[in-house]
């Protein structure tokens, strides 16, 4: 029997290949996570499965977008359409997990380059050297890289922002969670905002200390993110190529004597 996939049914956000999906994250269900979370461990064959699918699907959707479909994920983990299904109950679901991962892996990665390095440009260089070589850019959550932009092509500010607005001068495109999209829980909010968080402690240390253009804002250090992560078939191109466009876009986000 075909199942039918779940499309996000919320305003869309154009994510990394050119997929345009929408919604907020949400605890993935009959995963351990949210409603219908179990209570005893999973078989051993069961929980190999499942690793199966969410790294099939972090490749897949990091290729090809969000908008990949389960079968493509299915064939990739060697598994059987079913059996993604019976973990993840639609592609919305199996998405909000893969996006919650990444959002929780690319906050981890900020907090260590802000708690190690001292020097302000070298703690943001860092973060953004670190997320690129993981592939981060090529899955981070839609919502996260909204940038309101007005009918005349200008930066929009008229969207409330569901986490306090980061720092940043206004008019530069500042970086929000779209008001009006549905969201599953406070968890999914707060991880998307606990990101925001920390980067923009990272954008302001290295603005106050005068080695990050002024105009630069938290939803630019993102963008670099998924910009500076392509997907090519080789490994050795995509490491050189990801290394050397990341360079380029380090060059433009620095200050420059009068």
């Amino acid at each position: 029997m075909h199942i039918q996939d779940t499309h996000w049914a919320s305003a869309s956000a154009v994510v990394p290949g050119g997929t345009a999906v929408g919604g907020a994250m949400t605890a993935a269900a009959g995963n351990g996570r949210g409603n219908g979370a179990r209570t005893t461990p999973l078989r051993v064959d069961a929980q190999r499965n499942l690793e199966h699918v969410l790294r099939a699907a972090r490749e897949v959707f990091g290729e090809l977008g969000y908008g990949a479909p389960m079968e493509d994920v299915a064939r990739r983990a060697r598994v059987g359409v079913g059996t993604v299904y019976r973990r993840f109950p639609s592609k919305d679901v199996l998405v909000r997990r893969i996006a919650e991962e990444e959002t929780s892996r690319l906050t981890d990665q900020a907090r260590t380059a802000l708690g190690q390095e001292d020097e302000p440009w070298s703690a943001l260089s860092r973060f953004l050297r670190t997320s690129v070589a993981s592939g981060a850019g090529r899955l981070l959550p839609p919502q996260v890289l909204r940038v309101g932009v007005s009918e005349d092509g200008g930066d929009a500010v008229a969207e409330e922002p569901r986490v306090p607005q980061q720092r940043s001068r206004p008019g530069n495109g500042e970086l929000r969670l779209v008001s009006g999209q549905p969201v599953a829980s406070a968890e999914d909010d707060a991880g998307a905002a606990a990101l925001l968080d920390v980067v923009g402690q990272l954008v302001e240390r290295a603005r106050a200390a005068g080695e990050l253009r002024p105009d630069v804002s938290v939803s630019d250090v993102l963008l670099v993110i998924a910009t500076a992560a392509p997907s090519l078939p080789d490994a050795a191109q995509q490491a050189a190529a990801s290394a050397r466009l990341l360079d380029i876009l380090l060059e433009g986000l620095r200050s420059r004597p009068a």
